[in-house]
This record gives C-alpha cells, structure tokens and sequence, in this order.
C-alpha cells in the first residue's frame, strides 16, 4: 500500500523560467544532470537521452534499457517529428505456442501473463537513445550517458517516493539475478536515504558507450538478454533483437482552441487523447466554467467514448487496419453519444486488466537554439517482467502483458508484432515560435492527463505549473470516476447526480506531468508535484 502521509501535496512552486535550457522530469539528479549536458555544449535532445539515462539509474522502478522510448519534438530548424523504438514479439511467438507454455494444461482458457518471460519484447530503448543523439544531438552518446554511468558506479541516496515504489516491487524479484541486481545483498528493497550502487548497469551503459547500441543487439548484451529470456522458457532470439531498427513515423495531429497537438501515431495510444480533445471541442467543453461539474462531465464523457474506440481498435498498423479515430467527422458522430446523464456500460482497457496503472518516466526540454523535445522511456509496469539479463543489471520489459491470447483480438499476439503501447509524448504549437512539450505519466492515465492539462492551459489560460497543479479526474476501467480529494463536496455531489460513480483516490493515482516550453525565445518549464518532480535550468 502507498502511505497516505508520503502522497499528500501542497504546491506552492513558481514556473521555472530559464535563458539557455529547461528540464523538467520526475526526480531531481536526473534533471540535474539534462542540466549539466546542455552547460556542457549539448542541445536539448542530448540532454533528453542523458536524462533519461540517468532516470534508469536514480528511478529503476520505472524505466531501464530494457524497456522502450519514444519522443516527439520540434527542431531548431522547425521540423516537427516523432521517434519510435519499440519492438515487437518474437518471431517464434505464436498464441499457440504461448498458450501451450501459460496454461497449466488447459490452453483454450489460458491468458497473457503479465510477467515472466512471454511478456518480454524486443527492448528499443538503447537504438533509440542511439539514434536520438546521432540524428539531432551536438554531442556523442558516450558524452551523454556519462551521468547515468557515474550514479551507477558511485551511488547516490534514495528518495521517498522511489523508496516506496522499489518496496512495492520486491516480491517480483523471485529469479536470482533479479536479487542480486536490485535488492540489498539480495534480501529486501532500499530504504530512504540508503545510497545504492549499480555496478553491473554502469558497465552495461559504459559498453554502449563505448561500442554503440549494437552491443545490445547483436553483442554480448543481447546475448545475455536471449539466454535470460530463453532459459525461463521464451522465444526470443538474437536474430529478433538483430532485426530491430527505430522508426521516425509521421505524428498525427488536431487542432484545439487554435492550438495545434500532436500525439504518436498508433501502435501508440495518442489517438484516444487526440479524439478526446476532438469530442470536447464538440461538446464546447472549454466553454463551461473552470472546475465545473459542467466542464468535468463532458470531458469525462468524451474520455470514456475515446478509449472506448482507441482500446477496440489501436493495434500494431501493419497488421491491422485502423479507423480515423482523430478525425473530426469521426467526433461529431461519437459526440452526439453524450447528455446530461454519464454514459454507462462504456468498456475500457487492453486485454489485460493489470495494465491500467502501468509506471513510466517522462522528461521533456527546451533550449535557447529553439528544439523542444517530449521524451517518455519505460520497462510498462514497474520493474518489468521479473526478469535482469544475467549480469547486465538489465530488468526486461513485460510489455507483451498487452498482448491478447484471442485470435479474434485487434491485439492478438503475433510473431512480429508490436503491442498495443501507452507511452504517448506530447507536443504542442501555440504560435509560429511558441511551442511546448509535455506528457503526463501512467498508463491508461497517460491521455486522460494530456486533455485536462490542455484544457487548463488552452481553455483557461493557465500559467505552466497552475494548470500541472490543479486536481484532477480519472475514468477507471471498472467504471468508476476517481477524483482527488481537493475536489470540494459540492462538486462530486453534483457529478454523482449526473450519474457517475465517484470514488476519491490519492494524488499519486494521477500521473505525475512535465512541460517545457520555448516561447519567441523565452524558456519555461513545470514539474508535477504529486512524484519527485523538478523542473530547472540555466
């Protein structure tokens, strides 16, 4: 159980406002050290990648190399793009053969575990991170992962919040390597302040440093990484991470209070925050007073029908044919759906249930050259499937978990395949020379933040860090409507006449959120309160 006492807030931060760069993340080494890459000649994405080095460091919780990373960003010469390193199942990988191995015997009725070996996909984060400074950044990657590799070798003290959630994970760590890596002297989790040591990932980041990502891929990393997955029972192969290469697709966009959002493209979940915003623009939901139940409601509204339709149908493109989910004709049809009363029996959620509060880390830069970048890198749900790549200090990524075992499934497995994915970067144009980027972290809260912290900024005009800092709502896959207990009585009562089933939750069930913005040259950045979040620059 989270403390209750750890996850009460009370923000009393400024937006941070800086001349040459800003860095806003979830823990403060780590932003730190996006910081020091900048003073040191780097440009915003060689700060992204070693910030998000760093975060597999001081915040292994939530994200590692063995997970994915994606981006979207502007560049100084006005390029707006998306970069994707995900990978997909392994090529041995059938619903047959994975039924067989999870079913204790009776395979028609078998599900996709969340852990163990059949949940571990191709690890894109190295490629990508590779890719991200060779194609945009000033510096080499051997620069920017230095942090990361210095924390690693010499330590640092640990934090309440990452305290808890390591705490939290303990029992995951049933295999051998697991223990030894992440648990002290194999026992138990770290305790506040204790300083921790990675030893076997400082070399594993010093390797890729020195001979590139193809270590990963198709040196001795990547040979670790096979022989932990298929010694458990998988199908991986060295050829399956040989095979894998980060993709530059094209974001998709709409338009809100003549704004300009971009999310990615699926197999990402960017649609539903695109269709939602779309919905509420429909339903004129930035028209009604801020914090009313009017607003909340048809937001709520326009949330449910998004997943509803982007749960049904966002899969892997190359395998499945997509509706034109962010399309305004495609909002005006679902918004005619909503009234005054909540919509109910609206089903939400990827196969498996266990994926709703899935973590992640996100960091978002700008710099005084005029790139701004939206950078979210994640292993899916904490530490990941369980299992660490012999003596790489590399947890694996579970996040096949989103994989359906129905052959009737939009999401089936297949060989090849990339999963249905949550991690959505955001990036906004405002003007010509005013744009942000900006995200919100955990799982199915990932869209439902981009449209409440849009709201507040386009609908309200809020400075950064008020619109980050105001409560907010989360549609749950049971069907109930979570609320921050800031919320006032008066105002749930009157969401619970119009229908909803509303439950108060912790701050910490609402995604923590990051922004930087670049504006005419003027740098500005925001953190949310409710993790370790920073925001700073120079």
């Amino acid at each position: 159980m989270v403390d209750p006492d750890l996850d009460r807030f009370s923000s009393r931060r400024s937006t941070v406002y800086a001349t040459h760069g800003v860095v806003a993340t979830s823990q403060p080494l780590a932003a730190e050290a996006g910081v020091d890459i900048l003073r040191s000649g780097g440009n915003a994405f060689d700060a992204a990648v070693g910030t998000a080095a760093t975060l597999n460091v001081v915040e292994p919780a939530y994200t590692g190399l063995g997970g994915d990373v994606f981006a979207l960003y502007r560049t100084a010469s006005g390029e707006t793009g998306a970069m994707r390193a995900c990978g997909g199942a392994p090529a041995e990988a059938t619903i047959e053969r994975v039924r067989d191995a999870v079913s204790d015997g009776h395979p028609s009725t078998a599900t996709m575990p969340m852990t163990g070996p059949h949940t571990v996909t191709v690890p894109g984060t190295a490629r990508g991170w590779e890719a991200t400074v060779e194609e945009f950044g000033n510096l080499t990657l051997s620069d920017v992962l230095q942090p990361a590799i210095n924390y690693a070798v010499d330590g640092y003290p640990v934090t309440e919040v990452i305290a808890e959630a390591w705490k939290q994970a303990e029992d995951l760590f049933t295999d051998e390597h697991a223990r030894e890596a992440y648990l002290v002297n194999g026992e138990r989790a770290p305790r506040v302040g204790e300083t921790v040591r990675f030893p076997e990932l400082g070399e594993s980041l010093r390797s890729i440093a020195d001979h590139g990502a193809d270590v990963v891929y198709e040196g001795e990393i990547g040979e670790a990484i096979v022989e932990e997955v298929r010694s458990k029972g998988g199908f991986l192969t060295i050829d399956d991470l040989a095979d894998f290469d980060v993709e530059f697709p094209e974001p998709v966009s709409t338009t809100y209070r003549g704004a300009e959002v971009y999310e990615l493209p699926p197999n990402n979940q960017g649609l539903i925050a695109l269709e939602a915003l779309n919905i509420a623009a429909e339903l004129e939901a930035g028209a009604e007073p801020t914090g009313s139940a009017a607003r909340i409601h048809k937001l709520v509204e326009a949330m449910k029908l998004a997943f509803h339709d982007g749960h049904r149908y966002i899969t892997d493109p190359d395998y499945e044919p997509i509706p034109p989910l962010a399309s305004r004709g495609w909002a005006r049809k679902r918004a005619t759906a909503v009234g005054q009363e909540a919509l109910e029996d609206v089903s939400v959620g990827v196969p498996n249930a266990n994926a709703e509060d899935a973590d992640t880390v996100l960091l978002c830069v700008a710099d005084d050259e005029g790139n701004v970048v939206s950078y979210i890198n994640s292993r899916f749900k904490g530490f990941g499937s369980g299992l660490v790549a012999g003596d790489t200090g590399i947890a694996l990524q579970n996040r096949g978990g989103s994989f359906s075992l129905d052959p009737d499934h939009p999401n089936r497995l297949e060989p090849g395949k990339r999963p249905f994915h949550t991690l959505i970067p955001g990036l906004v144009r405002f003007e010509d020379d005013d744009w942000a980027a900006f995200g919100v972290m955990g799982g199915y809260m990932q869209p439902q933040g981009h449209l409440q912290v849009l709201s507040h900024v386009l609908d309200d005009d809020l400075p950064l860090q008020r619109a980050l800092d105001q409560p907010r709502w989360r549609y749950r896959e049971d069907g109930t409507l979570a609320v921050e207990d800031r919320f006032s009585g008066s105002l749930t009562a009157k969401l619970v006449r119009r229908g909803h089933d509303v439950r108060i939750d912790l701050p910490s069930g609402f995604g923590g959120a990051q922004i930087a913005r670049t504006d005419s040259g003027t740098l500005s950045a925001a953190t949310d309160p409710r993790k370790d979040g920073n925001a700073t620059g120079y």
